[in-house]
């Protein structure tokens, strides 16, 4: 995996680069975000790490200037901002995931390689699915299926479903659901789509958590 790192922070920096390179990855490391957007055009990377608080930018005017350059690589946001307003923006301009720090490296890698999944680059060539005891998502081919029948869903059931399995084993927000499938909701549209993936799927996968919002629990086969 070819990694582009942007972090200004020495320490942090340096740590991952170690990391990255003893898990057998190549990484270019960039401390100032002024030149990533043309490295990045210029050069093939598999997956971005982007800072948000670089000293000659906001990490969220590199993220947009990418996406709109076409660029369409998996980014995932490595910040000290845990407001929920901040998550929120960075999806909304296009970040694959967020982490805040601290964070622990095996969790930082694991959702290294879940939002390269995501993008269709596994290294073993296998077609990215999603598979919750008798339910798979293949992204691909954009196909559900329940033991093997293939379900007919909506794009927006489809994207609630590929969603919260992307982020299996955590509670999604009502407002992160929102923000990646539903930006126009009034509130009371999520839970009408919910009520109508459930049906289809069956009752067993979307778990409520009240007052949150909604999650599915990782298969643990």
């Amino acid at each position: 995996m070819k990694i582009f790192l942007i972090e200004d922070d020495i320490a942090i920096g340096s740590a991952l680069l170690s990391v990255f390179q003893d898990e057998g990855h190549s990484v270019v490391w960039c401390r100032l975000g002024g030149d990533a957007v043309d490295r990045v055009k210029a050069e093939h990377f598999d997956v971005v790490l982007l800072d948000l608080g670089l000293p000659d930018g906001d990490g969220v005017d590199i993220l947009g200037a990418l996406r709109a350059a076409g660029q369409t690589m998996p980014v995932l946001v490595l910040t000290a901002r845990e407001s929920l307003q901040d998550r929120l923006a960075a999806f909304a301009i296009g970040a694959d995931d967020y982490l805040i720090k601290p964070f622990a490296i095996p969790e930082l890698l694991a959702r290294l390689r879940a939002v390269v999944r995501r993008a269709g680059l596994a290294a073993d060539g296998h077609e990215p699915e999603w598979k919750v005891g008798a339910l798979v998502l293949n992204e691909r081919r954009k196909l559900v299926a329940l033991a093997g029948e293939t379900l007919a869903l909506s794009k927006t059931e489809y994207g609630l479903l590929l969603t919260l399995l992307q982020q299996s084993g955590r509670v999604l927000t009502r407002a992160e659901i929102e923000s990646r499938v539903l930006p126009n909701s009034d509130g009371k549209t999520l839970d009408v789509h919910i009520f109508n993936l459930r049906k289809k799927i069956g009752d067993g996968f979307i778990r409520t958590v009240r007052g949150v919002g909604y999650m599915i629990e990782p298969d643990e086969g």
